[in-house]
């Protein structure tokens, strides 16, 4: 049975990071090891990951020597010995049974990578029609921008919130994330990983958070969410597209 290593990237996430430790101890089967890694936290994320690491089995907090989710992810991937890798956010849960059904999309040779249906939930409401588009661009956006991967190799445009799950070796293969990518990581290492296979959707759901939507109000969030997926889909550069878009932690 391949084992499964799952690495959270971290920056400042003493709010979210405590729930999302809490779920992962009902996986059933466990994964083999949850890598931390801090990219330069400054509120009490690290304490709170230290106070849980006796829950499990093997938890790693690791500090990223700097910042940045795509270096971070990257860091987490070298210390990892799973020979399937997990990239979660720390502001997303996992269904109990998620690493099962990551082992069994992965046991078709075929599939390459693939990630979760996410439903974008805050404490007083769930973003449903956010969350609908979401689903639908991961289909849209490469018929659109990129159509022969879309129909003869399966792309499929996965973002972090959706939880990007692939094999390590072929993770290394690509050479990982693009570590100079401050957005769109996400979807540059499924294109890297396309001539191994097609990208999955899977069938089954996890939860994240809603912050960046409350922040900003509904309106300009999914129009700087639409507007960044349509210029990087026509070539516009990700440090250009960053200026468009903001970590809100």
């Amino acid at each position: 049975m391949p084992s499964v290593s799952i690495i959270i990237p971290t920056l400042n996430e003493e709010q979210a990071l405590p729930r999302t430790l809490r779920l992962l101890q009902r996986l059933h089967p466990e994964p083999l090891e949850i890598i931390i890694v801090d990219g330069g936290s400054t509120d009490r994320t690290i304490q709170f990951a230290e106070a849980t690491n006796p829950c499990f089995r093997a938890l790693h907090i690791v500090r990223a020597p700097q910042e940045g989710r795509a270096h971070q992810m990257n860091t987490g991937a070298a210390k990892a010995s799973g020979d399937i890798l997990c990239f979660l956010h720390a502001d997303t849960t996992l269904p109990d049974d998620a690493l099962r059904v990551i082992r069994h999309a992965l046991a078709d040779s075929g599939t390459v990578a693939g990630g979760f249906i996410s439903i974008m939930r805050g404490p007083h409401t769930t973003r449903w029609l956010t969350s609908f588009h979401n689903y639908i661009k991961t289909y849209y956006a490469p018929l659109f921008f990129r159509p022969y991967l879309f129909f003869f190799k399966g792309a499929r445009l996965l973002f972090g919130d959706q939880v990007i799950f692939c094999r390590r070796d072929q993770f290394i293969n690509v050479g990982g994330y693009t570590d100079t990518l401050s957005i769109m990581e996400e979807a540059d290492l499924l294109l890297k990983l396309i001539p191994f296979g097609r990208i999955r959707q899977v069938n089954r759901i996890v939860e994240s958070s809603d912050r960046r939507v409350a922040k900003l109000g509904f309106w300009k969030a999914n129009g700087l969410f639409l507007m960044i997926g349509f210029l990087w889909g026509i070539g516009y550069s990700p440090d250009r597209l960053k200026r468009w878009f903001s970590d809100i932690r």
